[in-house]
């Protein structure tokens, strides 16, 4: 049998190995901001440091930030001293190793160089295991004032009365007067329920108690590469506009109770 190679089919390596046409991705960055930011600073740095609570028996308010390992509580705590003081601060020891929380203590931070009405206290982080991580317990008992300042929490034994860590009589000022929940943004997405399960319950013991509940995602510089480029483009991020929206409907905060911020870390 003959064969006539003339007439054998035209095959071309190049035409099977055709490059598939570009995937078109939306951009990253949204034209205008999802939320608008007042850039009156200065007025609002002026209103922070005359601000003075309304009941004489408080001369400064308690803010509890509590929240998840690693999610940056330490951080922020020294990020707002710097932001207040005009230079970097770093009283509020923080590790940038996660795994367990650096944050053994029950311990309270007054801002420096200037008399502010409010304190910031900083608590163990929550963990995912029952024998991990500050109890929800002893977070229900720092908002009503019962634990001591230098607390040292142990996850495997609740604070109860009667302990050396235990305030029995605490005053208006040593109860928590806001809430604060922080987060990372570029974990948010992948809390898990039972995190989420502790977080709300903390929650809803702070509206029983009828203390204000707020919360900041921090990290954002790390979760989206625009605003590391430029923190200006942090309310135009697509990204994090679906973080606090996620958050939002997981925790039931209100969208204009949750806050974007970058901590200070490498700055000096």
């Amino acid at each position: 049998m003959n064969y006539n190679i003339n007439h054998s089919p035209t095959f071309s390596v190049k035409s099977y190995f055709t490059k598939a046409p570009p995937v078109s991705r939306p951009p990253p960055l949204l034209e205008q901001p999802w939320r608008e930011v007042s850039e009156k600073f200065k007025g609002n740095l002026k209103f922070v440091k005359s601000y003075q609570p309304e009941k004489k028996q408080v001369k400064q308010l308690r803010i509890l930030l509590h929240g998840p390992v690693g999610a940056g509580k330490s951080s922020f705590i020294n990020s707002a001293e710097a932001v207040l003081r005009g230079r970097p601060a770093g009283r509020a020891e923080t590790d940038s190793i996660f795994g367990s929380s650096h944050t053994k203590q029950y311990r309270t931070f007054k801002l420096q160089e200037a008399t502010y009405s409010f304190v910031f206290t900083d608590i163990m982080g929550l963990e995912e295991g029952p024998d991990s991580g500050v109890s929800v317990k002893d977070v229900k008992l720092a908002l009503r004032g019962h634990v001591k300042e230098g607390y040292t929490f142990n996850p495997k034994k609740e604070l109860k009365e009667g302990d050396d860590g235990y305030n029995s009589d605490p005053t208006l000022e040593d109860k928590v007067h806001v809430l604060v929940c922080v987060v990372p943004a570029d974990t948010v997405s992948r809390i898990s329920d039972q995190m989420l399960k502790k977080m709300r319950e903390v929650r809803l013991a702070a509206s029983e108690l009828g203390i204000p509940h707020l919360a900041i995602i921090t990290r954002v510089d790390v979760a989206c590469p625009e605003v590391k480029k430029d923190t200006s483009n942090i309310y135009k991020s697509k990204y994090l506009k679906e973080q606090v929206e996620g958050f939002h409907q997981q925790l039931g905060l209100s969208m204009n109770c949750i806050f974007l911020v970058q901590n200070y870390s490498h700055e000096i």
